[in-house]
């Protein structure tokens, strides 16, 4: 008897578990929300210098219909400075996201950038890639110093 009373009672847990409701995790998207578009989400410096110019510019699109908020902006590395836009970006509009990357740093290089903001996607990666090189001028001049040796 206590065995059909345990099969009874692990029976009636098994049937309780299966029969609850499955929920799922869906996010509702608001489709008023602002959607902000890149127009590329991935920068090549290429090969640069050292010391070279290390701006580059994110171009994006609010193609949604409110204003997109960028609240914050994160970057990898503390060698990767983003600037913000400080005004929303009406619906419609472009808008830009400029990265400085420390090219006083030499070799190869692959940084994340994440855009914090109101839109259905609420965070957004881009990157930066490259490599920094040694100026011209300096390997001719080591080159030099060691033939004349």
């Amino acid at each position: 008897m206590k065995k059909f009373v345990t099969l009874l009672f692990i029976g009636f847990v098994t049937f309780s578990i299966n029969a609850q409701e499955n929920k799922t995790n869906e996010v509702k998207v608001d489709p008023n929300a602002p959607v902000i578009e890149f127009e590329t989400e991935v920068i090549d410096y290429g090969k640069i210098e050292q010391n070279a110019d290390g701006v580059r510019v994110f171009k994006f699109k609010n193609t949604g219909k409110s204003p997109l908020i960028i609240s914050r902006i994160q970057s990898s590395c503390g060698c990767t400075v983003p600037k913000k836009p400080k005004d929303p970006i009406m619906p419609g509009k472009d808008g830009e996201i400029e990265v400085k990357y420390a090219t006083n740093r030499l070799g190869g290089f692959n940084k994340t950038i994440t855009i914090f903001s109101n839109a259905t996607e609420p965070s957004k990666r881009v990157r930066i890639k490259g490599i920094v090189l040694k100026p011209e001028s300096a390997v001719v001049k080591q080159r030099s110093a060691v033939s004349s040796k």
